[in-house]
């Protein structure tokens, strides 16, 4: 039985996730970020996450010429963040909006959570990459609410009445 791309991309928007945006800072270009919400954790020990890329995306080459890269959780007030990072084509960070971490890679200000990685590996996954990442630091802001991606729009958290 053939899915529908379409049927199964709508049928998969009706999971919310939160937004991220993955950075690096490949040797042949500027520090650069990518909007995504296919990030997840795979194993505590060692410390694991991944995230997958579409094989046309015009970053495909940078993250494979990169060995980490970081992944920005973004705040429930970085909705425009979010959309810059999304545009095709125009992905090189503004300098006041990062700072390089320990690992070398961007990390963004104001996220809720961020993670530098070292690439642990990389599996074909379909039109996809799928990155593995080490671990190597965290840095973690509980006091902010992350931005939330469901059906094609942006959401917040529900607050506690």
């Amino acid at each position: 039985m053939k899915i529908d791309p379409i049927e199964l991309r709508n049928a998969l928007g009706s999971f919310a996730t939160g937004v991220c945006v993955i950075t690096a800072n490949p040797k042949s270009h500027k520090p650069f970020g990518m909007t995504v919400n296919s990030f997840a954790s795979v194993s505590l020990e060692p410390a694991l996450v991944l995230w997958s890329l579409q094989n046309d995306s015009d970053c495909l080459a940078w993250f494979e010429e990169s060995e980490t890269f970081c992944i920005n959780i973004l705040a429930d007030d970085q909705q425009a963040l979010s959309n810059s990072c999304a545009k095709k084509g125009d992905h090189v960070l503004d300098s006041e909006i990062f700072q390089l971490g320990k690992s070398g890679t961007p990390v963004l200000h104001n996220v809720a959570s961020s993670f530098e990685c070292r690439v642990w590996a990389r599996y074909p996954g379909g039109d996809h990459t799928i990155l593995v990442g080490e671990v190597l630091e965290i840095t973690s802001r509980p006091e902010k609410a992350p931005l939330l991606f469901h059906a094609g729009k942006y959401g917040l958290m529900a607050q506690e009445s």
